[in-house]
């Protein structure tokens, strides 16, 4: 219970309702209870910990593609935000400690954008060799749109991407990546923006390779 020491208008000391009264040096003071929480390391919390975990280790290696990726979503959050929100709802499954990232339904670009068709990737000897089929001319695809290739180290947590490749109309780019991560097992995926970089595509994942 909280005691009134100087009538109505003056401080008081001690506990009424959420509300914590005292003095230090003279001067009143009033805070808040402090929160307790119920189990903290319950099996709900500790999956959900387990899912953002997950999601940052994919995003942190391509926050700077991210950025671009998703920046039609970055309205009331942040690009990369919003991509972690979409991949912890969309792209993690499981409860704790058996949770899972499936690198198939991550989206590394979202957007309107009309992507193109039968991308395929291809390892080679230090790099990635992508193809695909234009597909501009009708809906809301143009020639020029700029390709977004990605490839992420699942051994390392690295990865190699570009913002600005090659347009649409050239239906195939390569994408250097380090000598060393010959043996890897490398994820590819495939993002487009118009040339004006307003537009952006839903990325497409163009499955696992293994580096040469």
């Amino acid at each position: 219970m909280g005691t009134i020491k100087q009538g109505i208008l003056g401080g008081f000391s001690g506990k009424v309702g959420t509300v914590v009264g005292g003095s230090w040096r003279g001067i009143n003071y009033m805070r808040s209870l402090a929160q307790t929480i119920k189990n903290p390391r319950s099996e709900g919390q500790q999956t959900q910990r387990g899912k953002f975990s997950l999601s940052l280790e994919l995003l942190k290696p391509i926050a700077a593609y991210i950025r671009t990726g998703f920046k039609n979503y970055a309205t009331k959050q942040t690009a990369f935000n919003s991509a972690m929100s979409y991949i912890v709802k969309n792209a993690i499954s499981g409860n704790f400690p058996d949770i899972e990232l499936n690198f198939a339904n991550v989206l590394v670009s979202r957007g309107n954008l009309k992507q193109v068709a039968n991308a395929v990737a291809n390892a080679v000897h230090g790099a990635i060799e992508i193809s695909w089929t234009d597909g501009s001319g009708y809906g809301e695809g143009n020639a020029n749109d700029v390709a977004m290739p990605l490839a992420f180290n699942k051994d390392r947590g690295l990865a190699v991407f570009s913002t600005a490749s090659a347009i649409r109309s050239a239906e195939s780019l390569t994408l250097d990546i380090p000598d060393e991560w010959a043996g890897d097992k490398i994820v590819v995926y495939f993002g487009m923006i118009s040339a004006d970089g307003t537009t952006v595509a839903n990325s497409l994942y163009l499955g696992e390779v293994t580096a040469q």
